[in-house]
């Protein structure tokens, strides 16, 4: 919605990039605005933008939109909102459900059920969202970014490797309960601001066996999904925990929410980490970290460029604006583009230096 830009608050996120008088982007779409980028904006003199219905926090945005009759009233229906508003709004949902694990509560399995389906029943409209999921993942609300992007990613892959929609599901709930042994850490080390020491990073590295232990009684879960909920930090070359199982004693599933779970979390900003390009994880998970995840789930995961068609806008680690004109199959993150400003065309393949930062259009 168009709002002025008197009428921003905190928590804000951008829409469509915000143009300058000699059309140079002064902010990109996707931007989650703070008071002093809102100031800035105030400096360059923009009167409005677009930006979402919906606060990064998950709380609606009620502010006059310019061009819409407010006396109408707005539907609350779901169907009203894109995938963001609704991942936005459902993290509060998730939010309280988390918060009533810590103060000891049984994790009620059908609600949490409720909670994902609507979000995995979007992504089959728009897969590429799962490529945007980092945007809206803040250094104070991971905690519950994290587990439903897991999820949400995690059908996706599912779908990709033609599991049925009763397992697709059942992958998807691991995925949004694979960290909700984070509940019985204490929160003094959850929101800790520097980097872990070795004893507070070994206490940490327990929460697979938490999440287990509150899952591990219920009916409405299959033991596959309990199982990948203990193993999603294992690793095919043995290097994963709590028990540090290797290629075929690890459940398919889990490997699926290895791949999603370190996927999101490279991805976003984090209290003690920072976060990188979704397309440099791929090449980082594929070639860093190769012999730790599995092939047949990373392809899947890397299909989701595909969606990006030739014509696509995006920019590059340097900054400079380019247009995707040949995506390789084998190789999807590194297609040959087209720079905006010069015409040239790059192969990314032999420009290592450079990566697809961001798809802008």
């Amino acid at each position: 919605m168009r709002v002025n830009v008197d009428n921003l608050k905190e928590g804000c996120i951008l829409t469509d990039d915000v143009l300058s008088k000699t059309n140079r982007p002064i902010m990109s779409k996707k931007t989650v605005l703070s008071n002093q980028l809102i100031d800035i904006l105030k400096i360059f003199l923009v009167k409005e933008v677009e930006v979402e219905k919906t606060l990064v926090n998950g709380m609606p945005f009620n502010a006059p939109a310019i061009g819409v009759d407010i006396k109408a009233g707005a539907s609350t229906n779901s169907a009203d909102y894109n995938f963001i508003d609704l991942f936005l709004r459902t993290k509060q949902d998730f939010k309280k459900e988390f918060i009533s694990w810590q103060s000891g509560m049984q994790i009620d399995i059908a609600k949490l059920r409720g909670i994902i389906v609507p979000l995995i029943e979007q992504t089959d409209i728009n897969s590429s969202d799962i490529f945007h999921l980092h945007h809206y993942s803040t250094k104070t609300e991971y905690l519950y970014d994290h587990p439903l992007a897991v999820g949400i990613t995690s059908a996706f892959i599912a779908k990709k490797l033609n599991y049925g929609k009763g397992d697709v599901t059942q992958i998807a709930l691991a995925g949004c309960l694979s960290d909700c042994g984070m509940a019985k850490i204490s929160p003094n080390l959850l929101n800790k601001k520097t980097t872990l020491t070795v004893e507070e990073f070994e206490e940490i590295k327990k929460h697979p066996t938490y999440s287990y232990q509150m899952v591990k009684n219920s009916p409405l879960l299959k033991d596959g999904a309990k199982i990948a909920i203990l193993h999603h930090h294992e690793r095919l070359d043995g290097s994963g925990y709590p028990f540090g199982e290797k290629a075929n004693r690890i459940h398919p599933f889990a490997k699926i929410l290895a791949v999603a779970d370190s996927f999101h979390a490279m991805t976003s900003e984090r209290i003690y980490k920072p976060k990188h390009s979704p397309f440099k994880v791929l090449e980082m998970i594929n070639e860093e970290l190769f012999g730790e995840f599995d092939i047949t789930a990373l392809k899947a995961l890397s299909s989701a460029i595909m969606n990006f068609s030739i014509g696509s806008k995006i920019r590059l680690s340097d900054g400079q604006a380019a247009e995707i004109i040949f995506v390789e199959e084998k190789n999807p993150a590194r297609p040959l583009v087209r720079l905006v400003d010069s015409d040239e065309i790059l192969a990314l393949e032999k420009n290592r230096h450079l990566h697809i930062e961001e798809i802008i259009q």
